[in-house]
């Protein structure tokens, strides 16, 4: 989808769901085999109706690998959405490939999962150096960022096309039984959402979502797609994995309505 003319708020009522598959590879690597396969896990996704596949290369490859990279593009038929940190490494890789998007977020070693938001505000002039080929190149690139104004700027400023809103915190506000606080964040959400959209960028959402917070960020007007992996890939243990995103899609829709 191109960019929207700044000022305007675009997002389409159908609200769009992609699948992250990070750890249908995480499970595969615990055990150093070929399975379970996470091109299997996306092309499932897709005849379960997703609209797009997220998959995040990590600079330690400590699940999605190049191989895999390598299978998507070349066997899905929805748009890849190529998670990375901003390195010339990455950036390459991404050049090679010219997936539909490339979502930069911030990565340390350390952390089990993306722990917030990249500093665009702290970092404006080597991200928009970085960026600037990609987009050349064909690439929609995406800031993986929280709701701060400053960030939204931002990104807006150095020529990202789209944003997507760190929703992890509410989530986990959420889940340690702190209703108040989650619904502050929520409001916080919602207006970055706003004034993402105003700015021009298109806005995606999240991090830690689950069918039972989805509702109040899918009923967000502004957001035009949402990012799910962890969730939909445990929830798949259980019912399996097309009707888990079956069942997501299905809330995202009554939440739209």
């Amino acid at each position: 989808m191109a960019n929207s003319p700044r000022g305007r708020s675009p997002a389409p009522r159908h609200l769009r769901l992609g699948v992250n598959i990070d750890h249908v590879a995480t499970v595969r690597n615990a055990r150093g085999t070929a399975w379970p396969d996470p091109l299997r896990a996306a092309l499932l996704a897709e005849a379960a109706g997703a609209d797009g596949i997220t998959a995040h290369l990590r600079e330690d490859r400590r699940h999605i690998r190049d191989a895999d990279i390598n299978a998507l593009i070349a066997a899905i038929t929805v748009p890849l959405n190529f998670e990375c940190a901003a390195t010339a490494e990455m950036q390459a890789l991404a050049l090679r490939h010219k997936p539909h998007a490339v979502c930069l977020v911030p990565e340390k070693r350390e952390e089990r999962t993306t722990e917030g938001g990249l500093d665009v505000a702290g970092d404006k002039t080597r991200l928009a150096a970085f960026i600037a080929p990609l987009t050349e190149a064909g690439c929609r690139v995406s800031m993986f960022i929280s709701h701060d104004a400053r960030q939204i700027e931002a990104s807006a400023r150095i020529g990202a096309a789209v944003v997507e809103l760190h929703t992890g915190l509410y989530a986990d506000l959420l889940a340690d039984g702190h209703p108040d606080l989650a619904e502050r964040e929520l409001g916080f959400l919602r207006e970055g959402a706003r004034l993402a959209a105003a700015a021009g960028l298109e806005v995606h959402a999240g991090h830690g979502l689950t069918y039972d917070n989805v509702g109040p960020i899918a009923a967000i007007p502004e957001v035009a797609e949402l990012n799910i992996g962890h969730f939909l890939i445990g929830e798949a243990i259980f019912r399996g994995l097309g009707p888990a995103i079956e069942e997501m899609r299905r809330r995202m829709d009554v939440a739209r309505a």
